[in-house]
């Protein structure tokens, strides 16, 4: 490969004037000038490079950027969670110097560049990567995942950021109101793109539009030129070795004159996340004014890219060896048929990233065995997100539930990173541990302690074969599974907010100690960060109104949610119930029994131990209860700030602090008639409803009876 095409003419402009007289220097400078405003501010001597494959180019690489051995300008590698940036060795002057737009004016630029994303999945990729102009090559305070390596969370948007981009994104992210998963977006010192359009090309022939996956393997050009003039960003795309089209992808209004520095750099910014993706740049020029496109790139140099999955197997060899050894053939099949039949069986898929999530490996025949084949006597339950089986492992002979979860959805996918990351390294006698997992072609296979008592749920509401839980169980569940939580929020190595408290998610091992589990929906953040907005996940009726509002799950909205599990576990009664359900004793005027509106009814009378759940028939200790009845109504305080934190709530429970005081003026809120409020949110909801509502998932039913 060869070094770039650089054509910087300073040099040979200052011999050129050298040579020449004064009078004829004020001719060629008065030339210039009229050349100058004709283009807008874009026509000066101009800067100019052009890379056909970046074997022996000078990039300026940090990061996990780098050069491959074939000469591809690799912007990711299998390392997750970092980032990588790539630019040309030297600033290029936008405004005046070799650019030629003098008077504060950015001169018009042109660029093209091919380029690949080469994802392990074909449905799922990391966040994806963008061409820059940045006024430093220093990004090293950018973060990884959505941000692509040019901004933080708290730089987002920030005007002094001076960094125009065109990112070519291939997650979807609310928080930055992208479009889709597969789209091309003009950034300016914000990855909130002031532009955007799916991915794709409008073909010159017919004008129809064609749509083109970003992470489809294959390499594609892009064209990126900025006007001054005009102060108009056009940027087009097509499969490479594809002329460019006629209409471009996207056009927008963009002043670069008030965004990129006088002088600043070009080049490549990308970043990674947990699930493995590579970028791929294969060649690039840039052209600043002239008046003209960035120069052409010679296709005949682009390198190739590594080959993905097996060599195509010899048509010749297939046909030939079964007429020349027919009965061998035969007999090998008949064989190969049996062994491959038996591997298939247990066939699994491993992977080297795997190592890094810590949680034991099973294999899939010990778990195939465990289950008896995943017989469905041995089924616990099934719901939204798989089947949970009983299983006894062959070796050990301990007991243990596994949770088959489709390996080709999203959905599955998501939920099998969230549980093996958090869960497979979170140890607490009080919260379900995930002993290890499997993978197969088509499916993902989790294994965790089996709880023979099955969900918490079951005891509260209903089950006539399992027995009344005793005001001794409850109060020792509640102190259990608050110690759970506490340690999620404050002891472990970072936050977990788990996001679905609620007693169908508490599990009760042998002993009846209750452990909280189901954490497909819990997000972990570092001491001390924010937690990022999301879309509103959870359970009507222990769903913080925040949530409701902003999306943003804290440890005050899980204790919130811990609020309603106490006065359920207390009153036996779920936080909403329909009329159905209570035979239309308690409902309100939206057929709706509202648990907290209840308990506070009858504290403002004074009996609020008149709202304990009537099968105790009265056994019980009346201090404690009224003091988890008053703390259930503190957690669920409609301020988050009102709301006591968990180590708070645990010396409540020990009696190490004393309870404070419901303020008079205590008002709650009919949940529902908040809710109705934030109508258009509820569309958007991944709410899972009770186990006694009309849907089951896998976290209503228990690990014994499901998780």
């Amino acid at each position: 490969m060869t070094p770039p095409r650089d054509k910087w003419r300073g040099e040979s402009e200052r011999a050129f004037f050298a040579m020449v007289s004064l009078p004829c220097l004020v001719v060629l400078l008065l030339a210039a000038a009229v050349g100058v405003e004709a283009a807008g501010g874009g026509g000066g001597g101009g800067v100019e490079f052009v890379y056909d494959g970046f074997g022996g180019a000078a990039l300026a690489l940090d990061g996990m950027a780098t050069v491959t051995p074939g000469g591809l300008l690799l912007l990711t590698n299998d390392t997750d969670m970092n980032k990588g940036h790539a630019f040309h060795p030297d600033p290029v002057r936008f405004v005046g110097g070799g650019g030629g737009g003098g008077g504060g004016v950015v001169a018009s630029f042109s660029t093209t560049f091919v380029f690949a994303i080469v994802s392990e999945f074909l449905d799922l990729s990391t966040s994806g990567f963008a061409f820059l102009v940045a006024p430093s090559r220093d990004l090293s305070a950018a973060m990884p995942q959505q941000y692509l390596g040019m901004f933080n969370a708290s730089g987002n948007g920030d005007a002094r950021n001076r960094i125009f981009a065109v990112e070519f994104d291939t997650v979807r992210n609310p928080e930055f109101a992208d479009i889709n998963n597969n789209h091309v977006g003009v950034d300016v010192n914000s990855l909130n793109s002031s532009a955007a359009a799916t991915a794709g090309y409008y073909d010159d022939a017919t004008a129809a539009f064609q749509n083109l996956s970003l992470i489809s393997r294959q390499p594609m050009q892009v064209w990126v030129d900025y006007d001054a003039a005009a102060a108009e960003v056009t940027v087009a795309m097509a499969p490479a070795r594809r002329p460019r089209p006629k209409k471009p992808l996207l056009s927008t209004a963009v002043n670069l004159s008030t965004v990129v520095a006088d002088a600043a750099y070009v080049g490549f910014s990308s970043a990674s996340s947990i699930v493995l993706c590579k970028h791929y740049v294969l060649s690039w020029s840039f052209r600043l004014g002239g008046g003209g496109a960035a120069p052409a790139l010679d296709y005949a140099k682009l390198p190739k890219l590594p080959r993905i999955g097996p060599k195509p197997r010899s048509k010749a060899l297939t046909v030939a060896l079964p007429i020349v050894t027919t009965a061998i053939v035969l007999t090998a099949v008949a064989v190969g048929f049996l062994l491959l039949r038996q591997r298939l069986r247990y066939a699994e898929l491993r992977e080297d990233w795997e190592v890094e999530f810590g949680p034991h490996r099973f294999s899939f025949k010990d778990l195939y065995d465990a289950t008896g084949g995943f017989k469905d006597k041995r089924l616990l339950g099934a719901g939204g997100f798989g089947r949970v089986y009983k299983g006894v492992l062959p070796r050990s002979r301990t007991e243990v539930a596994v949770k088959r979860v489709s390996h080709e959805s999203r959905q599955g996918m998501r939920e099998f990173i969230a549980e093996v990351v958090s869960i497979g390294r979170i140890r607490h006698r009080n919260l379900v541990q995930l002993l290890g997992y499997c993978r197969r072609k088509g499916e993902l296979l989790l294994v965790y302690d089996y709880m023979p008592n099955g969900s918490l749920d079951k005891y509260l509401h209903g089950c006539d074969e399992k027995p009344i839980l005793d005001w001794a169980q409850r109060i020792y569940i509640i102190k259990g599974v608050a110690s759970g939580l506490l340690y999620m929020h404050e002891d472990w190595e970072q936050v977990v907010i788990h996001r679905d408290i609620k007693a169908s998610n508490v599990l009760l091992d042998s002993e009846m100690n209750g452990r909280l589990g189901d954490f497909g929906l819990a997000r972990l953040y570092d001491h001390g960060a924010d937690p990022q907005t999301t879309h509103v996940v959870g359970t009507m009726g222990y769903l913080a109104p925040e949530m409701v509002r902003s999306g943003k799950a804290t440890t005050r909205s899980d204790v919130f949610a811990f609020g309603a599990f106490l006065l359920e576990v207390t009153c036996g009664r779920r936080p909403i119930e329909e009329e159905e359900e209570v035979a239309g004793a308690g409902a309100d005027d939206d057929d709706r029994f509202v648990l907290v509106d209840w308990v506070l009814g009858h504290w403002r009378e004074g009996a609020i131990t008149d709202a304990v759940d009537a099968k105790l028939r009265g056994e019980y200790d009346a201090a404690e209860a009224e003091l988890v009845l008053r703390l259930g109504l503190t957690c669920l305080h409609p301020s988050p700030a009102a709301r006591p934190s968990m180590r708070q709530v645990m010396q409540y429970l020990d009696g190490s602090a004393p309870l404070p005081e419901l303020p008079p003026t205590y008002v709650t809120f009919n949940m529902l008639a908040t809710m109705d409020t934030h109508q258009n949110v509820y569309g958007a909801w991944s709410v899972r409803r009770s186990s006694a509502m009309s849907v089951a998932t896998v976290s209503d039913i228990g690990l014994s009876g499901g998780r």
